[in-house]
């Protein structure tokens, strides 16, 4: 089910009117990140945080994030993994946060 604010007293209930259609399956404590462009997958894996850099400056995503969406600006795209940290250069792109998914689009 959808969660919404309820805008009179900002409270968050249940939207049922709303179908939940992203099947996709994410632990609670980690994000799944697919970064890509038309013509290269960079990364589609699970990490613990990303960081990134748009028009406001610097800013990180973790688990739990609320839903987001930014143009991202040249930067380096920090992903920090099991396994230690992946950077990714890029000359900009948009990015999508989405109950614990990240998506990358890039050459947009």
């Amino acid at each position: 089910m959808a969660v919404r604010q309820e805008a009179s007293t900002g409270e968050f209930v249940e939207d049922k009117s709303v179908p939940d259609k992203d099947t996709r399956k994410v632990a609670a404590d980690k994000l799944h990140v697919k970064v890509w462009s038309p013509f290269q997958v960079y990364y589609d894996d699970e990490a613990k945080s990303v960081s990134g850099v748009n028009g406001t400056g610097p800013f990180d995503i973790l688990p739990q994030h609320r839903n987001f969406i930014t143009l991202l600006d040249a930067c380096n795209l920090v992903l920090q993994t099991q396994d230690g940290e992946v950077k990714i250069r890029i000359s900009g792109g948009v990015m999508q946060v989405h109950k614990n998914i990240v998506t990358v689009f890039l050459e947009v």
